[in-house]
């Protein structure tokens, strides 16, 4: 073995037993409270990652979408023709604000999508609950914020997780959350005109 490379061994073998012995201290389970915000793409796309990795291992789980209408999507499309015996999915709302112009519907939907989510997250068969999109319905009042928060903090059975996507999450949802991701927006394709594309966007 060359210096070089037995310096490296070395290195990585005090890293080991360093992460080691901070791992050993980390024994805790619990439901989390996962939010995923931010400007950039990326939110229900990770959100969903782990409703797929739930049902890989075989854990029930549910989505309430609350803002995106009956549009196909990959996600929506394999779990309704594949997997409806370990993932509920409830397609809630009717279609992005700008597209429904009707904010009494909305409201209404989304109500019943919170509905939804409730009996979804109180039924502890589930182990994962994704709200995608909420935090949309939260910040156009739709839903109050106080009621969902209350929710989850007394509620929510304590090995659920409940994962929350969308844009500009709350302050006093991020405060009761145990994880907290903001997607940072770099660049993206749509400002140089393209439109969103199948396997990417949807």
């Amino acid at each position: 073995m060359t210096d070089d490379a037995e310096r490296h061994a070395q290195k990585m073998a005090k890293k080991k037993a360093a992460r080691d012995k901070i791992m050993s201290t980390k024994t805790g389970e619990k439901g989390l409270i996962v939010v995923h915000t931010g400007k950039g793409k990326g939110k229900s796309t990770a959100a969903f990652g782990m409703i797929f990795r739930c049902i890989a291992h075989g854990m029930p789980s549910a989505v309430v979408q609350f803002i995106k209408g009956g549009m196909s999507t990959g996600e929506r499309d394999l779990i309704l023709s594949r997997f409806t015996d370990l993932c509920q999915f409830h397609t809630m709302g009717e279609g992005f604000t700008w597209e429904t112009q009707d904010k009494t519907r909305d409201t209404e939907m989304a109500r019943a999508a919170w509905e939804k989510a409730k009996e979804l997250i109180r039924d502890e068969r589930n182990k994962m609950v994704l709200l995608d999109e909420i935090n949309i319905a939260i910040r156009y009042d739709y839903v109050p914020v106080a009621e969902v928060v209350e929710f989850l903090a007394t509620e929510k059975p304590a090995m659920t997780h409940v994962v929350l996507t969308g844009r500009n999450a709350h302050d006093d949802l991020i405060e009761i959350a145990d994880l907290v991701t903001e997607m940072e927006l770099v660049k993206h394709p749509f400002r140089s005109g393209v439109k969103a594309q199948q396997g990417v966007e949807f």
